[in-house]
């Protein structure tokens, strides 16, 4: 006997990491729950994300527009009623997703815990030790629910075959793909520069490197030679279909290594003065894949959860990573990995 389908609306706002940390946990509910269909409640920006997953639909919510303040989530809230979920998933839990609660029907209502007391406690220098990673927090939200989810074995993506437009601009030759995305919103996360025309320089005899940032990083990377450059060239559309060809992709901490580790790609991600202990590392990657700044040289490090607060001196606390650390790292994993 079939069971009956359970509709759930996951809510996700914002923040681009977060909210493509929490794809991988949705596909694994779809994936280990025929019954259940999802709706996800984010900025519009985001429904790229999602593309593909059967049973899984986004839901636009304009909260700087039609949806901003309260009546406007009252207004939001009358359209999501009409849809008659069985529960609501709040990966999100921010006073905005805490109001909207009070006017959703749904009596099924579970709000992420976001382990506030234990990423305090290793902010402060109080316990050096790793704590519930994000993904696992959300998946948490859906066991609560009733739908307990293994993330140990999970399902990708195929990569997308590339369009002639793509085939062009990156070039048609047999090198593997090494995607890096050398910024981040915060300055204390981001490798020197100078130090990262290095890495590249090391890598781009072998290998094709294609730069990934936002508009406004498309000048800074005209320094690095030999590479193809596609800050700001493309739409969302088009970047998440390069990324799901690459064969690994470097990254600090960044939105861009969660798009990659959504997508399977292999990511060895970058830490200045956050630390992949807060649960923030990209998802289904191996411990070593993380390359942290010397903790002896910047003992206080991780000084924030975000990268947003940080001592004087500190802002470089990731150059005191090698580049031929990285290198080295890169080489190996290709090595290991049969693309």
């Amino acid at each position: 006997m079939l069971k009956k389908q359970k509709h759930i609306l996951v809510i996700r706002l914002s923040a681009m990491g977060d909210v493509a940390m929490s794809v991988p946990v949705v596909r694994a509910v779809i994936t280990q729950y025929p019954e259940v269909e999802i709706t996800v409640l984010t900025r519009g920006f985001f429904k790229a994300f999602f593309r593909g997953i059967p049973r899984v639909s986004v839901f636009s919510a304009e909260v700087k527009g039609e949806h901003k303040g309260v009546l406007g989530l009252y207004k939001l809230a009358k359209s999501l009623n009409k849809m008659g979920f069985y529960a609501v998933a709040d990966l999100h839990q921010v006073l905005r997703s805490k109001i909207l609660k009070q006017f959703l029907n749904s009596k099924r209502f579970i709000a992420l815990d976001k382990g506030r007391k234990a990423k305090r406690a290793l902010i402060s220098g109080e316990k050096f030790e790793p704590i519930k990673t994000t993904h696992q927090r959300y998946a948490d939200v859906f066991e609560k629910l009733g739908f307990p989810v293994d993330l140990l074995n999970p399902i990708f993506p195929e990569r997308v075959v590339l369009n002639e437009k793509l085939l062009e601009l990156v070039g048609r030759d047999s090198k593997k793909w090494i995607g890096i995305a050398p910024f981040a919103a915060h300055q204390g996360k981001v490798y020197p520069l100078e130090l990262m025309e290095q890495v590249v320089e090391k890598l781009t005899p072998d290998y094709k490197v294609i730069l990934f940032g936002g508009k406004e990083d498309r000048e800074a990377l005209k320094t690095f030679h030999n590479t193809v450059n596609l800050a700001g060239a493309l739409s969302f559309d088009e970047e998440l279909d390069i990324i799901s060809n690459l064969d690994i992709m470097l990254s600090m901490d960044s939105g861009n290594a969660h798009l990659a580790a959504m997508l399977g790609v292999p990511v060895i991600s970058i830490w200045g003065v956050t630390h992949p202990y807060a649960g923030f590392a990209p998802f289904n990657q191996p411990e070593d894949y993380a390359l942290c700044a010397d903790r002896t040289q910047f003992p206080k490090v991780p000084t924030s959860v975000y990268g947003n607060k940080y001592p004087e001196g500190y802002e470089k606390a990731a150059g005191s990573i090698a580049p031929e650390v990285i290198v080295s790292k890169i080489n190996a994993v290709l090595t290991s990995y049969k693309s």
